[in-house]
């Protein structure tokens, strides 16, 4: 497995990646903006030809936000996802973040135990945030 930055020939399968991951997904002309955005930074994770999953960030005045992550279901459980948070965590430690935040459900066991491990504590909690059904989102960080 390799992570690469998210190129334009990667947006329309990541594009079919976000209608089975996320209730409000991303269409491919979003993730195209993305691919030259200079405070944007998007990773894909890939073997060889085949695409794993992508996650990506955005940049204010040296505070990253992770956007999305999102593994397709058959390459869950082997590392992607952590390989491309790592990814996304390094490069705004690199650019001189003072850190990087997510939102997430609390539903959402699986991510949970992931950015825990990976880091990342709460740091407070965005009411009803999420829609498809309503839930509120835990905000988490992980400082450089």
């Amino acid at each position: 497995m390799e992570i690469v930055r998210m190129t334009r020939e990667h947006t329309e399968l990541l594009a079919e990646l976000e209608k089975l991951c996320f209730a409000r997904p991303w269409s491919q002309k979003a993730l195209l903006d993305e691919v030259d955005n200079p405070n944007a930074y998007f990773v894909t994770a890939v073997d060889g030809d085949i695409v794993l999953g992508y996650g990506g960030m955005h940049c204010a005045c040296k505070e990253y936000y992770m956007d999305n992550v999102a593994v397709f279901g058959h390459h869950r459980r082997k590392g992607v996802g952590s390989a491309i948070v790592e990814a996304l965590a390094a490069e705004a430690k690199r650019r001189g973040g003072e850190f990087i935040s997510l939102e997430v459900r609390p539903s959402n066991a699986q991510a949970l135990r992931l950015y825990t491990r990976l880091g990342f504590a709460e740091e407070g909690r965005r009411r009803n945030f999420y829609s498809n059904p309503t839930e509120d989102a835990l905000l988490l960080t992980r400082r450089f």
